[in-house]
């Protein structure tokens, strides 16, 4: 489970930087698609279906916000897979 905490420090340092991108904010997906059916959120970016889904026609402020949710998220102990 180290790995998996690695990679959640990781996701959160990437939230904090992409909250502050004037523009153009950066996708958080990393190439790990897998829906957790228990949370409702992806494995490897932690956001919602709804939030994948939509992310090509959000304005970056959304995307940030989305990045903000995404750091709340990564907090260790939140989630039963990411533990």
């Amino acid at each position: 489970m180290a790995a998996t905490r690695d990679a959640l420090h990781r996701l959160a340092e990437r939230a904090v930087a992409a909250e502050s991108v004037a523009r153009d904010v950066p996708s958080p997906c990393i190439s790990v698609c897998r829906m957790n059916a228990d949370s409702g959120l992806c494995e490897g970016c932690l956001r919602t279906i709804d939030e994948i889904a939509g992310w090509s026609r959000m304005d970056d402020a959304a995307k940030r916000r989305i990045w903000h949710a995404i750091a709340l998220r990564a907090q260790p102990g939140l989630w039963a897979f990411t533990e």
